[in-house]
């Protein structure tokens, strides 16, 4: 009987992501490694430097670390959340950051060159090489800041604060998505949950799942983009596909479902809304990340997102005082680069140019 209870337990879906706590030793070899690749290539979008990505990886990265993110690009099983959580993975120096800046524009790349060169071998580990959208930074390198902008607040944006922001795979409004996504946490003094949402949290798939294999659902671009550019076309899709047993997901509730620029079918929004309302209850909001910490996901099983605060103010002994805005740099990347390339810049394979669900912009 005890056996039996044991292996039913083992058979319970994945509810949390991994948590790793890096050691002392880990964080310094991941540390002295990135400095050291710095020194011999300068920035980290150097093309000697992410020609050589994976060797580097798996040459510098402490093992462990190295053999969990590459465990995570094969395993699509039951069992796998799609994400981990590597707590403690960089120390932060918070004086040489400096002042949170009023938007990514005016994020100083210098400052963030180490951390560059630490989230990109976590990617080669993977394997995958770190890519930029055009369609979300004009170019803008491979690194974003993500900061809160007051002008913003109430978006369903990464620059947004004041209301909670809805988990969602990245760019569910493209076919070429990124594959996987890094989430380095530079501040985050006013100690905002971050939410997490895995496809493997349902347990198997049921019939209101199976429903949404049918191509029948829009997805307008986020509000990073003006009302006439994000509206939803007639281009529809489904929102899992894959292995029906072990289905992946292009999901993105604030656009698909409360967007009313959507203009979903009477029955694609009846789908969704009762699939949200399932979703919800398994949203993980247990985890505040603090300075150092780095949330690694794997975009077609696990989407993202974080709860609602006031930027720039935190709570201590129960008066709220000022503090740092705060700040995190996000990285994504492609496992194959190869099956990107009919949306690619002609004259760079890592600069994706996919507009919206295949429209390709036309490259300067």
């Amino acid at each position: 009987m005890e056996l039996k209870n044991e292996e039913s337990l083992r058979q319970l879906p994945p509810m949390a992501p991994l948590m790793i706590e890096v050691s002392p030793v880990e964080r310094a070899i991941i540390k002295s490694s990135s400095l050291q690749l710095q020194k011999k290539f300068g920035h980290y979008e150097s093309p000697a430097y992410i020609a050589s990505l994976h060797l580097n990886a798996y040459y510098l990265l402490p093992e462990r670390i190295a053999a969990l993110l590459s465990n995570l690009s094969t395993d699509f099983s039951s069992q796998q959340y799609g994400a981990i959580v590597f707590k403690g993975l960089v120390d932060v120096d918070q004086d040489a950051l400096g002042p949170t800046p009023a938007s990514w524009k005016e994020a100083d790349d210098h400052k963030h060159n180490l951390y560059g060169f630490i989230s990109s071998l976590l990617h080669g580990a993977v394997p995958s090489k770190p890519v930029q959208y055009y369609v979300q930074r004009k170019g803008g390198g491979i690194l974003h800041a993500i900061i809160p902008e007051e002008s913003m607040s109430f978006s369903q944006t990464g620059a947004g604060s004041k209301t909670d922001l809805f988990v969602h795979t990245e760019d569910a409004f493209l076919y070429h998505p990124a594959d996987f996504l890094s989430f380095l946490y530079l501040r985050n003094e006013e100690q905002v949950n971050s939410t997490l949402y895995s496809i493997r949290s349902h347990g198997e798939t049921d019939d209101l799942m199976k429903e949404l294999f049918k191509p029948i659902y829009k997805c307008p671009k986020d509000a990073n983009f003006n009302p006439e550019e994000a509206l939803a076309q007639e281009e529809t899709t489904p929102v899992l596909y894959g292995n029906i047993k072990r289905p992946f997901i292009r999901f993105d509730a604030a656009e698909q479902i409360y967007n009313e620029q959507a203009d979903q079918t009477p029955e694609a929004l009846d789908i969704l809304k009762k699939f949200w309302a399932k979703a919800k209850q398994l949203i993980y909001d247990q985890f505040i990340p603090n300075a150092g910490d780095l949330i690694f996901v794997n975009n077609h099983l696990c989407a993202h997102g974080r709860t609602a605060f006031q930027a720039g103010v935190r709570q201590v002994d129960g008066k709220i005082v000022p503090c740092e805005r705060r700040q995190m740099l996000r990285m994504m990347s492609k496992s194959s680069l190869i099956h990107v390339q009919s949306v690619a810049h002609p004259e760079n394979p890592f600069m994706i140019m996919e507009d919206h669900y295949g429209k390709v912009i036309t490259a300067s």
